[in-house]
């Protein structure tokens, strides 16, 4: 059975934390697309999504986060990735977004990047 997806919103003086847990697939993508954009609306500086909660990820994920950071780029914001378990890194790295995409190990680094 596979295990529920969640995102959770939550606002830090400028910046919005979305964290993702279970599996990020074609069936849930959907619901953190409407979720990101819910939250890009507002236009925050720093938008971080935390992938260490997943479970799974596929290309609808990779494609959905790229999305999110061409969205980011070009209105000026900041897109920052905390780093997923070695399944969602392993994915990130084949497709070299590791390389296009920021991404932290800890969001606690973020204070002082």
């Amino acid at each position: 059975m596979a295990s529920p997806f969640e995102v959770t919103i939550e606002e830090h003086g400028g910046a919005v934390h979305a964290r993702l847990g279970g599996e990020l697939d074609i069936s849930t993508a959907p619901r953190l697309e409407e979720s990101l954009l819910r939250v890009e609306a507002d236009g925050p500086a720093l938008l971080v999504i935390d992938l260490s909660g997943l479970d799974f990820m596929d290309s609808t994920g990779l494609r959905l986060l790229i999305s999110a950071d061409t969205r980011a780029r070009e209105a000026g914001r900041r897109l920052v990735l905390v780093q997923g378990n070695d399944m969602v890194q392993r994915v990130l790295r084949l497709t070299r977004l590791d390389e296009r995409l920021e991404i932290v190990a800890d969001p606690g680094d973020l204070a002082v990047a």
